[in-house]
C-alpha cells in the first residue's frame, strides 16, 4: 500500500472515531451570549477576528518528500536529492495573490527533517543540498513584496534529526492521543526527547528571529511533545512574536471536536481533511472549565497529495468551489494546499484550477 499520511494515520487507527478528552462544546445559545466577552485565550477576539478576516490561505508542501515521491521519508537520502531545477518561489506567492488568497503557510522542516532554511543546528538543510536557495528568506521577501502575510508550518515528526526519539515510522501503538502505555508488543508509542526538544526550540527560534514577524505558525503532530514541552513551546512562540497566531495541529477530523491531550494549548483549530460539519463551526469552547473562542482553519490539498506527484491532477472546479462555499458558510479558514512540483514551480493545471475557482466564487 502507498504509504502516505492519511493511510498511515488510518492504519494507526486515527480517525474521526477516536475516544476525546472530555471538552465540551458550547451550545450556540450560550455561545451567543458569551461572544461579546474577551474570552480566556490568549489573543483577543478583535486579533482572532483579523486572522479570520484572512479567510483565504494557500499551503505550501515543498522540500524533499517532493523529490522522493513519499510523504513519509526515512529521513535518509543524502541532502543532495533535493535538487529543484527552476525553483521560483516568487511565482508561488504571485499565483496565491492572483488566486485571491491573502496568506500562505510554508512547510520549513515535514517528516524528513530536511529543512528549507541553513539551520546551525543541523547539516541536513538546504545549505548542503545541490540547489543552496534560503526558501524560507525568499518565501518571506515574496510575501512582503506581493502584500501576502507569511506564515511557517514546522513538523514535530522528524526521521532525520532524532536525538534519541521514537517517531510514528518506528511502528508499536501511536495514535492522536498518544496516550496508550504499550501495546501487545510491548512497543512503547512515539516520543520526543528533552534533547529533540531543545532542537525544536532552536529551529523555532531561527524561524522566528530571523525572518521577521510571522502571521502564523503551524506545529504538525504535536501529540509527541508531551502536554509540558508543548506548553512551553506555545508560551515560548507565544512571548517571542506575541501577534503571532499559533495552531497546533489538532489533526484530521470536522471540527466538531478537540483533542485537548494531543494539540492543547493552541489559538486556533484544524479542520483537516475532513469538512466543517454543516451545521456550523462551534467558535467557543469550554477547555478545563475555562470559555476560549478559537476559530478555525480547514486545510486540503488542491489535488489528492500534500507534496506533488506525477499526475496529481486538480479536483473538478465544482468541488473546489463547493468547499470554498461551505467554509464561508460556516465561518472557518479556508487553507489550500497547492505544491510546487520537482522544477520548483507551481503546475500550470494547479495555476488554471486556482484562477477557474476564483472566478467562480467571485473571490
Amino acid at each position: 500500500m502507498n504509504i502516505n499520511r492519511r493511510n498511515f494515520f488510518k492504519k494507526a487507527g486515527v480517525s474521526t472515531a477516536l475516544t476525546y478528552a472530555s471538552t465540551s462544546l458550547l451550545k450556540s445559545s450560550y455561545a451567543k451570549s458569551i461572544d461579546k466577552k474577551q474570552g480566556s485565550q490568549r489573543l483577543s477576539l478583535e486579533q482572532l477576528e483579523a486572522w479570520e478576516n484572512a479567510h483565504y490561505g494557500m499551503f505550501i508542501h515543498f522540500g524533499m518528500s517532493t523529490f522522493l515521491g513519499n510523504e513519509l521519508p526515512d529521513g535518509k537520502a543524502p541532502a543532495a536529492v533535493y535538487n529543484p531545477s527552476k525553483l521560483n518561489v516568487d511565482q508561488w506567492v504571485s499565483v496565491a495573490r492572483d488566486a485571491g488568497m491573502k496568506y500562505a503557510i510554508l512547510t520549513t522542516k515535514h517528516v524528513a527533517g530536511h529543512c528549507l532554511w541553513p539551520s546551525l543546528h543541523t547539516e541536513y538543510t538546504v545549505n548542503n543540498s545541490t540547489n543552496k536557495t534560503d526558501v524560507v528568506e525568499a518565501f518571506i521577501k515574496s510575501c512582503g513584496q506581493r502584500g501576502i502575510k507569511p506564515g511557517f508550518y514546522y513538523c514535530s515528526w522528524d526521521n532525520h534529526n532524532r536525538f534519541g526519539s521514537k517517531t510514528p515510522s518506528d511502528g508499536g501503538v501511536w495514535a492522536e492521543m498518544n496516550a496508550f502505555p504499550k501495546d501487545q508488543k510491548g512497543e512503547m508509542p512515539a516520543f520526543t526527547t528533552s534533547l529533540y526538544q531543545n532542537f525544536q526550540t532552536a529551529q523555532i527560534t531561527e524561524l522566528l528571529n530571523n525572518y521577521g514577524p510571522i502571521f502564523e505558525i503551524w506545529v504538525d503532530i504535536p501529540g509527541v511533545l508531551g502536554r509540558g514541552y508543548r506548553t512551553y513551546l506555545y508560551n515560548y512562540i507565544a512571548d517571542t512574536q506575541p501577534d503571532t497566531v499559533v495552531m497546533m495541529n489538532s489533526g484530521i477530523g470536522d471540527g466538531s471536536t478537540y483533542n485537548v491531550d494531543y494539540a492543547w494549548p493552541s489559538d486556533i483549530m484544524a479542520i483537516e481533511r475532513k469538512q466543517p460539519s454543516t451545521d456550523g463551526f462551534k467558535k467557543w469552547r469550554n477547555i478545563e472549565g475555562k470559555d476560549y473562542y478559537i476559530p478555525g482553519e480547514h486545510c486540503d490539498p488542491i489535488g489528492k497529495e500534500w507534496f506533488h506527484v506525477q499526475g496529481d491532477m486538480p479536483r473538478p472546479d465544482s468541488e473546489l468551489l463547493n468547499q470554498y462555499e461551505l467554509t464561508r458558510k460556516t465561518g472557518v479558514n479556508f487553507l489550500l494546499n497547492v505544491p510546487p512540483d520537482k522544477s520548483g514551480l507551481i503546475p500550470k493545471e494547479y495555476v488554471d484550477s486556482l484562477n477557474r475557482l476564483r472566478k467562480n466564487a467571485n473571490i
